[in-house]
């Protein structure tokens, strides 16, 4: 994806103030340059997937991310919602069947409006929309290729690359490329993906292993170290349990080595135990690849422009400013190294680019204390530092976790079981307590984690969380009723919100 603003140059050649490339929907809001007086143009080009896939303007977020995905846990949710339903009164006829292909058709026709909404969206603020991909030609030019061969060259004075990435295969695996599937694929199939084996142990792996579960598919995930690396490691274990008291098979400490399609058109998958060296077989109608992403850099031409990469990640190197090794080539979003791999920073960080570049303002995009949520069958929302971080961070004596299990209310009356329904707010021992990281576990994790980011982020302490009024009756109430501390090693379980 390209963008850019500035003068137009003789024939096919067309010279800017600004371009980048990346998700046209991170890149309109580096168009927001457009908003401040310049002209802009944006270049998106998506490359099918192996197995042929393709969509629309928007970035990996609204076609294949966040937005299907989202939708996709919420119709799981509802079936466990139809089926605490008779406990309310509600006579429901069971058993109660779901339909992929009608589930599809509308998450898919909801994301074809949002692509078609970004088209407007661009015209309405003029952005020029080039349907083209896009390399560096020089560190002031790129060169778009249409699907015909056609090519358009693009100048600017600055250049923004906000490609993102896509998902990883193993390739060393033999039958992995020509039989698995992806997140860029699960959520444009037509029929059912059936009995299904992610691959994986990130959000990813566990989102969409979650919501395939809730909506009655056999789903099993092979894990090979832990869960959700990189995330809090109680709350992970939490997670998993939940998943696997659910429905979700899990197999620990193994690695696919083949996948082999069958005569009858099944998978047969063959992977080892690391633990007891024993090979073991199944057959799956479906193979999902949830093993990490890699960045939009490599056709890029990125030697052409001097631009830098991390020569371990791929990744482009930046600083404070998300400059590059090339003071007027910017990189935002999951394309630099070592920021989030999160839609919204990506869009704020090309909102404050923007911002610096025309608009008169020296405001750099904080990348601390970002809240993020896994939506598993059981949502996990987290902000600030997990506990392990903390420790590392500053000592095990200068740490205090305050902790609880809780019981929703809606989980009474229908009789769910609350096991894994936790928080724990990691806080700094010495007065005043202030809150170094918050994690949910529970309904609606996402809206409460939300509203505390805030307080986080203003510096709040354990003391002035303590002292907010809850509303009740909510989950969220739990948060501002945490009393006690791990070190105390009292019982963290309460009653719950009733």
């Amino acid at each position: 994806v390209a963008m850019a603003a500035a003068l137009r140059g003789p024939g096919a050649r067309f010279r800017w103030r600004l371009a980048a490339a990346g998700g046209a929907r991170v890149a309109a809001r580096v168009a927001a340059a457009a908003q401040l007086g310049r002209r802009v143009a944006v270049v998106d080009y998506v490359e099918p997937s192996p197995r042929g896939t393709r969509w629309g303007l928007g970035g990996t977020c609204v076609n294949v991310g966040c937005i299907p995905k989202k939708l996709m846990h919420q119709a799981a949710l509802l079936g466990g919602m139809i089926r605490d339903a008779r406990h309310y009164g509600w006579e429901v006829a069971q058993p109660v069947q779901h339909s992929w292909r009608k589930m599809a058709e509308a998450v898919q026709n909801h994301v074809k409006s949002l692509n078609w909404g970004h088209r407007v969206q661009l015209q309405d603020r003029k952005v020029k929309y080039f349907n083209v991909k896009a390399s560096f030609v020089n560190e002031h030019t790129v060169c778009g290729v249409t699907k015909d061969g056609k090519e358009t060259l693009l100048s600017a004075d600055n250049i923004v690359i906000a490609t993102g990435g896509r998902p990883r295969y193993p390739t060393h695996i033999e039958g992995a490329l020509e039989y698995g599937i992806t997140s860029d694929d699960i959520f444009w199939l037509k029929e059912s993906p059936g009995k299904t084996l992610v691959v994986g142990a990130s959000y990813v792996a566990l989102e969409c292993a979650g919501f395939l579960t809730g909506i009655g598919l056999d789903t099993t995930v092979m894990i090979r170290s832990i869960p959700l690396r990189g995330f809090d490691q109680q709350m992970s274990s939490l997670v998993t349990e939940h998943m696997a008291s659910h429905g979700t098979r899990f197999l620990r400490g193994c690695t696919p080595s083949q996948v082999r399609r069958l005569p009858a058109g099944r998978l047969q998958v063959t992977w080892e135990d690391r633990t007891s060296g024993k090979e073991d077989t199944d057959t799956f109608d479906t193979v999902l690849w949830a093993v990490g992403r890699v960045p939009e850099t490599r056709s890029l031409n990125l030697e052409k422009s001097g631009v830098k990469t991390s020569p371990d990640s791929q990744k482009i190197l930046v600083d404070s400013r998300d400059a590059t090794s090339v003071p007027h080539i910017y990189a935002i979003g999951d394309v630099a190294e070592g920021r989030p791999e999160l839609t919204p920073t990506a869009i704020m960080a090309g909102r404050l680019l923007a911002q610096r570049l025309f608009g008169q303002s020296a405001a750099l995009m904080d990348y601390d204390n970002v809240p993020t949520t896994v939506f598993t069958p059981l949502e996990y929302g987290c902000v600030g530092l997990s506990e392990e971080e903390a420790v590392a961070r500053h000592g095990q004596e200068h740490v205090e976790v305050y902790h609880a299990y809780y019981k929703p209310l809606e989980f009474t009356v229908a009789e769910r079981d609350a096991s894994q329904c936790y928080i724990k707010m990691v806080c700094l021992r010495e007065p005043p307590q202030l809150v170094l990281g918050l994690h949910f576990l529970g309904p609606n994790a996402g809206e409460v984690t939300q509203g505390f980011a805030l307080g986080i982020r203003c510096g709040a302490s354990y003391a002035q969380v303590m002292r907010t009024v809850g509303i009740h009756p909510t989950c969220s109430e739990e948060v501002v009723r945490l009393r006690i501390s791990k070190r105390s090693g009292l019982d963290p379980t309460v009653t719950g919100c009733g």
